[in-house]
């Protein structure tokens, strides 16, 4: 059997960037004001990607695992949390989600996750939870939302926060309401090959202004909010500036370094107006794979998402079943060889340094260990046209000697 040849094979990635009408244009401008800090661009991300997201407020920051670090550490200054306090976490997620929460002196408490979505198990959280739980970062993996009204009712039930890791997800909806408005703060990553891109860099996003306060501070050194970036001061006059001078100066926390440039803004800015044309090229392609590849289904599951959930595939999960009998090794190299990018599906729990720090047991978590043995990702942006989905159709057909 032939596989198609007319493909573009810098398309068979995870990722892919999509040059925007105005993004030039935006660049221009920034080089032309010849200011690239902190300014009108990113500003205008900040707003336009919270609103869209149903926040009030946005922070952004250089990376989504910085958002993370200043949403944990935001929770744990306002909760007064002690060493060693616990937070609720996904046995299958990015390390970062769990690394956060070592950095701040707490405890990561893993709790396995849905067989069919990939998500949290929102069943098997409550027995983890404990006097010391403070919070849940329920992670909306792949481009999926998780079961949010479980998870709230738990944490209402416990006085727990939620932090919600959004970092692959955007533009998705769970029972009409969009990730990042269930939780206390919600971080997203603009990093590249995730669904709006900057290049680098990442968001978060709250509700709660106090929390917004923080976030800002947090992500600037841990500066006073009076002054955070250049325009603070302008227009002030007479006891007003007096002020803004005498502590614009002063950091009243630790924080950190994890500012952005106006470069990324002008970016981020062009991205949210293609975002539906993103978004609506994953589903697109999603879908289409889908369809193509049910006749593999006895080998392999396909993703799969209740009715009442949107999915915004960032990218496209794939899990060996069991009994296929199929080495994902084999499966991975193949397509590899064949020139389509693939990714192992999150492994955590079973990496070497938690393993090791928490005396993990895989047989502890069994989904997660089926999917750390048996799953792996491939892309499903918008830049794959019909040609490179078809080939990578027919590149699983040839490993499975399938024919037309």
């Amino acid at each position: 059997m032939e596989i198609a040849k007319k493909i573009n094979k810098n398309n068979l990635g995870v990722g892919c960037f999509e040059l925007a009408k105005n993004t030039s244009k935006y660049i221009s401008e920034v080089l032309q004001t010849k200011r690239i800090s902190y300014g009108p661009f990113l500003q205008k991300f900040e707003r336009k990607f919270s609103a869209d997201h149903g926040a009030k407020f946005g922070t952004v920051v250089n990376s989504g695992t910085s958002a993370l670090r200043i949403a944990v550490a935001c929770l744990k200054e306002i909760g007064r949390w002690h060493k060693q306090d616990e937070i609720i976490v996904p046995a299958v997620t990015f390390v970062a989600t769990a690394n956060v929460v070592i950095e701040q002196g707490l405890r990561p408490v893993f709790v396995d996750v849905d067989s069919r979505t990939y998500n949290i198990d929102t069943l098997k959280i409550e027995e983890k939870i404990t006097k010391k739980t403070k919070a849940i970062i329920p992670v909306h993996l792949f481009g999926q939302p998780c079961e949010m009204d479980s998870i709230l009712a738990l944490a209402k039930k416990y006085n727990l926060k939620i932090i919600e890791d959004s970092c692959e997800t955007a533009y998705a909806k769970y029972k009409g309401k969009s990730v990042g408005s269930f939780g206390d703060i919600a971080c997203f990553s603009t990093y590249i090959a995730h669904l709006i891109t900057t290049g680098v860099g990442g968001i978060a996003i709250s509700n709660n202004k106090k929390y917004a306060e923080i976030l800002r501070s947090l992500a600037n050194h841990g500066r006073d909010g009076i002054y955070i970036g250049i325009d603070d001061a302008k227009g002030k006059k007479g006891k007003k500036l007096k002020e803004i001078i005498s502590r614009r100066f002063k950091f009243i926390r630790p924080g950190y370094s994890f500012r952005l440039t106006e470069l990324e803004g002008a970016i981020g800015c062009s991205q949210l107006e293609i975002a539906d044309k993103i978004i609506s090229g994953h589903r697109k392609n999603a879908d289409y794979l889908k369809n193509s590849l049910k006749r593999l289904e006895k080998y392999f599951q396909l993703p799969w998402h209740p009715d009442h959930v949107d999915h915004s595939f960032m990218m496209f999960p794939i899990v060996i079943k069991k009994e296929a009998k199929i080495k994902k090794a084999e499966l991975v190299n193949f397509l590899e060889k064949n020139g389509i990018e693939t990714r192992d599906m999150l492994p955590l729990i079973n990496q070497p340094f938690y393993k090791k720090t928490f005396k993990i047991k895989d047989s502890d978590y069994p989904v997660a260990q089926w999917i750390n043995r048996n799953g792996f990702y491939i892309g499903c942006h918008q830049a794959m046209g019909k040609a490179e989905l078809d080939y990578i159709v027919d590149t699983f057909n040839n490993f499975f000697k399938f024919e037309k």
